[in-house]
């Protein structure tokens, strides 16, 4: 096959996996900027400030993220 050939047909397949990227970021964003305007989503995780286990209203964290500090050498 010629070179030229070859180095067309990869250019068009990057492109093409750019434009299937593109999409999914754009739908990525209108799903991300629906969520902050309606304020509501699948999963909520509320994170709380210091050793204390609930959030801002009193809401527990989930038992994976609870020992954060701890898992991570804390200071």
């Amino acid at each position: 096959m010629n070179k030229n050939l070859i180095i067309a047909i990869v250019l068009a397949v990057l492109v093409l996996i750019s434009i299937v990227q593109a999409v999914q970021l754009n739908s990525l964003r209108t799903k991300v900027s629906e969520i902050g305007t309606t304020g509501t989503s699948s999963q909520k995780v509320s994170v709380g400030s210091g050793s204390d286990s609930s959030g801002p209203q009193g809401t527990a964290l989930p038992s994976n993220i609870q020992n954060l500090p701890q898992m991570v050498g804390g200071c």
